[in-house]
């Protein structure tokens, strides 16, 4: 998964951050040593001219970061050898992703996934013993639109992500409003993701990301065009909508761009980011049933946020603010789920994805 969270009762984490490097002046994927009770940090490594490694995936030993290269049609994937103890990051290779602009990213014991959101398409690659990438194995490409031609005008996939049991791999595709579902065969060469299903998301929607709920029997869509937010069930594999709300209120006419959703460690609070005009985060509480009710929405201190990541204590969360180059630090309380700002950030060029691994 594209966040990975190791909760233990040690203070210091890596803080890894993945970043365009065409917007300012950014030397990659950085590591911070960062204190989740102190919030002091202090960068400790960083790689140097990689191009716009924007999301970032660490293997369950962490020992290696796979990350993508958004750079177009020259756009690649690619393989580092991580020490967490320094915080080196080594390159092992890379591969073309064979679809323009990658952007999002997962991996398991035997397979590197990758969404590529202006190819259209997802590219499958084996992982070598080092953990390096081997040569794509299979590529399947989404083909439709939808109703925004300026945005929907053919496919645009942007996630792909495991369900909680490995069984498939859902991706969602803002181009086609549509979650693609495929079964997933670890060992399957060229087959490896067969397609079992696709859900129709209203049209317009513009579906971005998703999350399951820790208990994995409900599904949560942020839809980036309209910043709605859909949830369903997921019961013997079966997807079914039960309930539909917002980001935004129903006279607002402000530009949206919903970016990210994921849950807090407890499972018992949603957070959801939208850009555009807006700049904000919500919160929302997650009942027994599944349903949902906004709790909060504050500004996010900063433009165009994407990825935030909560510690692994729950206690702050962490907001990359990609187009005012910081990371803002919030104080989370665990009981209501509200966050308030701590006044600490971690100012660094064009900030995507942030992932805390262990730093041994």
């Amino acid at each position: 998964m594209a966040v990975c969270m190791n909760a233990s009762a040690q203070d210091n984490y890596n803080l890894v951050i993945g970043t365009y490097t065409n917007a300012c002046e950014s030397k990659g994927i950085y590591v911070y040593d960062f204190n989740v009770n102190t919030l002091s940090f202090k960068e400790k490594n960083s790689t140097d001219g990689v191009i716009n490694p924007s999301y970032l995936t660490v293997n369950k030993e962490n020992n290696v970061i796979y990350s993508v290269n958004e750079n177009g049609d020259k756009s690649n994937v690619s393989a580092f050898k991580y020490t967490p103890s320094s915080g080196k990051l080594q390159q092992l290779n890379k591969r073309d992703s064979e679809g323009a602009d990658p952007c999002y990213i997962i991996n398991d014991d035997k397979n590197v996934i990758v969404a590529n959101y202006t190819g259209g398409s997802i590219t499958v690659f084996g992982k070598k013993n080092d953990g390096s990438l081997t040569d794509s194995k299979q590529v399947i490409k989404h083909k439709g639109n939808s109703v925004n031609k300026d945005r929907q005008e053919k496919a645009h996939v942007h996630m792909v992500y495991f369900s909680p049991d490995k069984k498939y791999v859902f991706s969602n595709d803002l181009g086609t409003d549509k979650i693609y579902i495929y079964k997933y065969n670890p060992d399957g060469d060229d087959k490896t993701l067969v397609l079992k299903e696709t859900i129709d998301v209203k049209a317009g929607s513009g579906p971005r990301h998703l999350a399951f709920n820790p208990n994995g029997i409900f599904i949560y869509l942020l839809n980036e065009l309209t910043a709605s937010l859909n949830v369903y069930s997921y019961i013997n594999d079966k997807v079914e909508l039960i309930q539909e709300t917002s980001l935004t209120t129903k006279d607002c006419t402000d530009a949206n761009g919903a970016a990210h959703i994921s849950f807090s460690n407890d499972g018992k609070y949603l957070y959801a980011t939208n850009r555009g005009e807006a700049n904000t985060i919500t919160v929302f509480k997650v009942h027994s049933n599944g349903m949902l009710n906004q709790v909060q929405q504050i500004g996010t201190m900063g433009e165009g946020p994407r990825n935030f990541v909560i510690g692994p204590a729950d206690n702050y969360l962490l907001l990359a603010n990609q187009n005012s180059n910081n990371i803002i630090i919030f104080k989370r309380d665990k009981t209501t789920g509200l966050l308030t700002d701590t006044g600490k950030k971690i100012d660094i060029c064009s900030p995507v994805c942030l992932v805390f691994t262990p730093n041994k």
